[in-house]
């Protein structure tokens, strides 16, 4: 047998082709240790430690009780026997249950084939997101595109999925496209990453202008399937990683336009290697190290202004910039433009409403960067000196301030923020801030009361009745872009747990902001669900007397998602949704909201139109939300919102 049949066989037994390398290395030299294997092979010492443990899992090599441990490849003999031994039982497997895979596919075979069913599916799991990840790769026929920071793309490698591009027999016409972020910290591990790359795969690689922290990790493969991490910004365990894949092919599209987008404004990735290893991307270029020369050249460079300002802050330094911190109101009497974007929360909501007495402010989630461009001819970008609970940016350090007057460099940058500055949210926080804070009692602090005893007693007893609901939930304000000429939506998503009276199931509540006897409002127009008929009859029942009881949409489980981990909720759903009036529609998409800050408790008692009184008990968060619908290409990220991980809700009707 030949080496390279050798070779192939191995992985017919469900080795990996580094790892049927090492196997054949192995059988050739004897017993070796790590350090040996891996500078005879000229690989990675710490590659050749998972590779000889992943053969030691499969029965494919024996390790030593000495130490240093060696290892030694089990004889082929018993490789082929272990093998036809297993598959022995699968056949046994399979004949035992043979009756029931035929009536099976008698089913299947009677069911008429269509088009393939859009729907999302949850993966929980290191093992099982990078083996999706892997089959992704392996079904690719054009192009596959990630955004992953390099800690992740550290993790692929080390489950193999690179090995999947490698054996793919199209390699060198798939396009392999990365955006990941590199910085001076993660540079060494990025170059050891690199190294293992094959010249036969066609990667371009690019590392973007302000970074990733403001969009989600993903894989994409051939405008057909995307796969999304919502797993929470901070490093977890690989076991505890929790991603959302769909096919849903609008939904894909519109994550296209996203990539696109970061890759045009994207930096080479040899190009950002060799800026980093130098300290500056070009003679016009300085990193400022003195805090207080950084901090003179900075507001020189602003009270000098003359035509605009574009600044990216944190939510604590926009209360600092409305007590005067910088002479903006004095700039504007000028007539110089002046664009701030920072996340608005309830705490420097007023600091927001003053600054915009003359000048622009908008929300925008989380400030990684703290980005200034002055009349297109300075930019400075400040790092974070601290950060809140959530991990996001609470204050920038104006020590090691990146400081250029190159015109490129500040010509790319601000075309990115501009197009931040056009998906940027300008009212939500106005009108959801209110929403909340004057229609509900809350109380700071974990641990206050949620029993379904403290709510009002004409409830209780009409709730022994009907039952109490126990569920998670994201809600935010979305503001469509105004040539779509739909009104602003408040939109509600719940998972309802087994605790729940009607049982389990997910549910979207849609409001438009719509005229009505009493002023502007919002009003229900839809509800859409995959629980139960007892569910859809209760919803009917609840919101009568509203456009929502009149369109109650019902669909199947793969169809509508909402999902939590930890304070990242994710919403997506794959049919166009019916908005009334009838001119409005929702098209397929999805809603990805960030909790940050401290816990809050809320209650909440709610009459509705139908004689319905519906009471909640809220433990939740305050939640940054990217809404990305087809139509909207990519509208985020930016608007304000909630996460609930606790609700109680028990409704009924009032008499």
């Amino acid at each position: 047998m030949s080496q390279e049949n050798l070779k192939n066989a191995l992985q017919n037994f469900g080795a990996t082709e580094k790892e049927a390398e090492v196997y054949i290395f192995l059988s050739k030299h004897g017993t070796l240790g790590t350090g040996q294997i891996a500078k005879q092979m000229k690989k990675n010492r710490g590659l050749v430690y998972r590779i000889l443990s992943s053969l030691e899992q499969k029965g494919l090599v024996e390790a030593t009780l000495e130490f240093p441990t060696r290892y030694t490849a089990v004889s082929l003999q018993k490789v082929i026997d272990a093998y036809v031994k297993a598959k022995q039982v699968e056949i046994a497997q399979v004949e035992r249950t043979k009756e029931n895979l035929l009536e099976d596919w008698k089913r299947i075979s009677q069911t008429e084939v269509g088009l393939p069913l859009e729907k999302f599916t949850v993966i929980e799991g290191g093992k099982k997101i990078y083996r999706k990840i892997a089959e992704m790769i392996e079904n690719t026929q054009n192009s596959f595109l990630a955004a992953s920071n390099v800690a992740g793309l550290s993790r692929a490698e080390q489950f193999g999925v690179f090995d999947a591009a490698y054996a793919h027999p199209m390699k060198s016409k798939v396009k392999f496209r990365f955006l990941t972020e590199l910085n001076q910290q993660n540079l060494s591990a990025f170059k050891l990453l690199r190294a293992e790359f094959r010249a036969a795969l066609n990667i371009k690689a690019r590392n973007p202008g302000l970074g990733l922290p403001l969009f989600p990790r993903m894989a994409i493969r051939d405008n057909k399937e995307i796969l999304l991490f919502i797993s929470p910004r901070k490093d977890l365990p690989v076991k505890k990683e929790v991603c959302v894949h769909t096919n849903c092919g609008s939904i894909v599209q519109a994550f296209i336009g996203v990539f696109e987008d970061l890759w045009r404004n994207s930096t080479d990735i040899n190009d950002k290697i060799v800026e980093i290893e130098s300290g500056v991307s070009t003679p016009k270029t300085v990193i400022i190290a003195d805090e207080e020369i950084a901090k003179k050249t900075y507001y020189q460079a602003v009270s000098n202004a003359q035509e605009e300002i574009m600044l990216i802050t944190s939510a604590k330094n926009l209360s600092q910039l409305s007590e005067k911190a910088l002479p903006l109101e004095e700039l504007s009497k000028r007539k110089v433009s002046v664009k701030i974007m920072a996340p608005i929360t309830s705490e420097n909501l007023q600091s927001g409403k003053e600054l915009s007495d003359y000048c622009e402010v908008r929300h925008l989630a989380f400030s990684y960067l703290g980005t200034a461009i002055i009349d297109s001819k300075h930019l400075f970008q400040l790092k974070p000196s601290s950060s809140d609970q959530a991990g996001s940016v609470d204050e920038f350090s104006f020590k090691n301030t990146f400081y250029t007057t190159d015109l490129e460099y500040i010509e790319k940058t601000k075309n990115m923020l501009e197009n931040v500055w056009d998906n940027a949210y300008t009212s939500s926080v106005a009108i959801l801030t209110p929403l909340f804070r004057s229609q509900i009692g809350r109380t700071r602090g974990i641990g206050a009361p949620r029993d379904i005893e403290k709510l009002p007693e004409r409830l209780l007893k009409a709730a022994l009745h009907h039952g109490v609901a126990s569920a998670i939930s994201g809600s935010a304000i979305i503001s469509p872009p105004s040539h779509l000429k739909i009104p602003e939506i408040f939109i509600s998503a719940l998972n309802f747990d087994k605790k729940s009276s009607l049982g389990e199931g997910e549910m979207l509540l849609i409001n438009l902001w719509l005229k009505t006897p009493r002023g502007q409002a919002f009003v229900p127009v839809a509800i859409v669900t995959n629980a139960s008929s007892e569910v859809v009859t209760e919803a009917k029942a609840k919101w009568a007397g509203t456009p929502a009881g009149q369109n109650v949409i019902q669909v199947k489980p793969e169809e509508l998602r909402v999902w939590i981990e930890g304070k990242i909720l994710f919403a997506g759903w794959t049919v166009p949704i019916p908005l009334l009036p009838p001119k409005y529609t929702l098209d397929p998409g999805c809603m990805l909201f960030e909790g940050f800050g401290d816990e809050f408790h809320t209650t909440l008692l709610m009459p509705l139109p139908s004689g319905y009184i519906e009471g909640m008990e809220i433990d939740g968060f305050e939640a940054f939300t990217t809404f990305i619908a087809p139509s909207w290409k990519f509208s985020g990220p930016g608007t304000f919102g909630t996460v609930g991980k606790a609700i109680m809700i028990a409704a009924a009707p009032e008499k």
